[in-house]
């Protein structure tokens, strides 16, 4: 039994195919087999059950790939850590969020940190859903994670940052442009431009409406918050967005305004890891600098 069978053996896991991690590391289907067949044999019993559409672990296999999982996470994190005392202030810092989260709420973080740590490298790795997220934590492919919190998550670790309430994206010639707030029954009638399907914001905004017996329109979803408001620009509709740092909540300038829906749980946004304490001292740094940073103007 090797770390590098431990490896592919946890890959395998994760992607349910023999055949996609040997692409992945450019070899054979039969060199991966190999190295669940060691792994096997060491063990004494077998560790993936094969299905119509791949492969999935055995009870045994769960065990295995739990206690493997975390013992080459850290191993990979002593190996940073080792990487940092040898180099000095150099290394990088793996990140994943959603595509328009670094504009919003990270550029000025990232400007300061970069200043700070100028050889340390900033890896930004889009994920469209917050499962998803969950899913390269898990793989310790990735150090931090920015998201939408909601339920807990076995074996991570959620931090809140910020709580945005909910606006809803007008028109500036809307007749609802001039009001100072909406409540959530007044959007039953209004057509809605509806957030990304499977992101937790929209969970959270379809169970908050649904908690308080509205029912809502809806036009087809979009990629993100910020296509939304464009559509909503462009007379598309309207949406019902969190509230964003450089959104004029109550201001009467622009061709969008954004009117509060108080009425409306605020959404918990912050970050997310396998274990804090367990974050290289620079991937604690860039999140510490992230919430300083975002907190105040939310």
């Amino acid at each position: 039994m090797t770390l590098e069978d431990l490896r592919v053996f946890v890959a395998v896991c994760q992607s349910g195919s023999l055949s996609a991690v040997a692409r992945e590391l450019s070899c054979t289907q039969s060199a991966v087999s190999q190295h669940v067949k060691r792994l096997e044999r060491a063990t004494g019993t077998r560790l993936l059950e094969r299905h119509p559409r791949g492969v999935v672990p055995t009870p045994a296999g769960h065990v295995l790939r739990a206690a493997a999982a975390d013992g080459l996470a850290g191993l990979d994190l002593a190996m940073r850590r080792i990487d940092e005392i040898v180099r000095g202030e150099v290394g990088s810092v793996r990140v994943t969020t959603g595509a328009t989260t670094v504009r919003h709420f990270m550029s000025e973080a990232v400007v300061a940190f970069r200043r700070r740590y100028p050889r340390v490298s900033l890896e930004f790795q889009t994920e469209s859903s917050s499962r998803r997220c969950f899913a390269a934590l898990a793989a310790n492919t990735i150090d931090l994670a920015w998201l939408t919190l909601g339920a807990p998550v076995r074996g991570i670790e959620q931090r809140p940052v910020v709580e945005l309430p909910w606006v809803l994206a007008v028109r500036a010639e809307d007749p609802l442009a001039d009001r100072p707030q909406v409540e959530a029954a007044d959007l039953a009638d209004v057509r809605h431009i509806r957030l990304p399907e499977n992101s937790s914001a929209r969970a959270h905004l379809d169970a908050a409406f649904a908690d308080l017996g509205v029912r809502i329109s809806s036009e087809p979803s979009v990629a993100d918050w910020d296509t939304a408001i464009l559509l909503t620009e462009l007379g598309l509709g309207h949406a019902v967005v969190p509230a964003l740092p450089e959104h004029d909540v109550h201001g009467r300038t622009g061709p969008v305004r954004f009117i509060p829906i108080p009425d409306l749980p605020r959404l918990p946004v912050g970050w997310a890891v396998r274990r804090w304490d367990a974050l290289t001292p620079l991937a604690r740094t860039f999140a510490e600098t992230v919430s300083l940073s975002c907190a105040p103007r939310l």
